[in-house]
């Protein structure tokens, strides 16, 4: 897959990817939101291999609606971006599968000045609470939500989701290495499930200083070719 990616700022890294490969074990299909889309990259990916999705994205700043928007096209995947804010959204619609690597830095760490960076890191532009309330808003009964988040505050996602009558089904943590903590968690939750949570074995990214075996596969699978230009 060919991206289009802005010559300075942000850019999509191995949290998208992981997070592609984390829903594409769902067999997602029907109507999918990819909230905060970037250049597009999680939402195109799950759509280009998954044939049954109907895609749409939500994404406020303007240079990445214009990035995803020329992404799909040179893919070829049929695509409905809209340019807002996603607390803003309209709620008639409602959706089979919500997926998100959303703003996830907290509050604790030194904010980028660079405003590209700031909306696309931190958590402060899209709160827990208002987010998972939104998306429990946007979702048919009994359906899917699938995101990727910073491990350390998983405790907060299990709470906040549970005030919206949510429930985690999969949870996998990510660790750079075998010797570290986890650093990113993919998680699976369903409105209104009263299933048991279900722990993947843990996601080892590297072996010394390369990708681990999984992590190639999953670079090998995404096939991303990116390319760093102005628009």
């Amino acid at each position: 897959m060919l991206l289009y990616q802005p010559q300075e700022g942000y850019c999509y890294n191995s949290d998208s990817l992981f997070l592609y490969d984390f829903i594409n074990s769902f067999k997602p299909s029907g109507k999918v939101l990819d909230v905060g889309a970037g250049c597009g990259i999680v939402g195109l990916l799950v759509a280009r291999d998954n044939k049954k999705v109907e895609l749409e994205a939500v994404e406020k700043q303007e240079i990445f609606v214009e990035y995803a928007t020329i992404n799909a096209r040179v893919n070829d995947i049929v695509y409905k971006i809209h340019k807002k804010d996603f607390l803003e959204l309209d709620e008639d619609v409602k959706y089979d599968y919500i997926i998100s690597n959303p703003p996830f830095y907290h509050d604790g760490v030194t904010k980028s000045e660079n405003e590209m960076l700031f909306n696309a890191r931190y958590n402060i532009n899209l709160p827990l609470n208002k987010f998972f309330k939104k998306v429990s808003r946007l979702l048919k009964p009994r359906s899917h939500f699938i995101f990727c988040y910073d491990a350390s505050q998983f405790g907060l996602i299990c709470s906040e989701l549970g005030s919206v009558n949510m429930r985690i089904l999969d949870v996998q943590f990510i660790h750079p290495k075998t010797d570290r903590v986890a650093s990113l968690v993919m998680v699976h939750a369903k409105n209104g499930s009263k299933s048991l949570m279900k722990v993947w074995p843990p996601f080892i990214s590297f072996d010394g200083e390369e990708f681990s075996r999984k992590a190639k596969e999953i670079y090998e699978k995404a096939r991303t070719q990116s390319i760093k230009c102005q628009i």
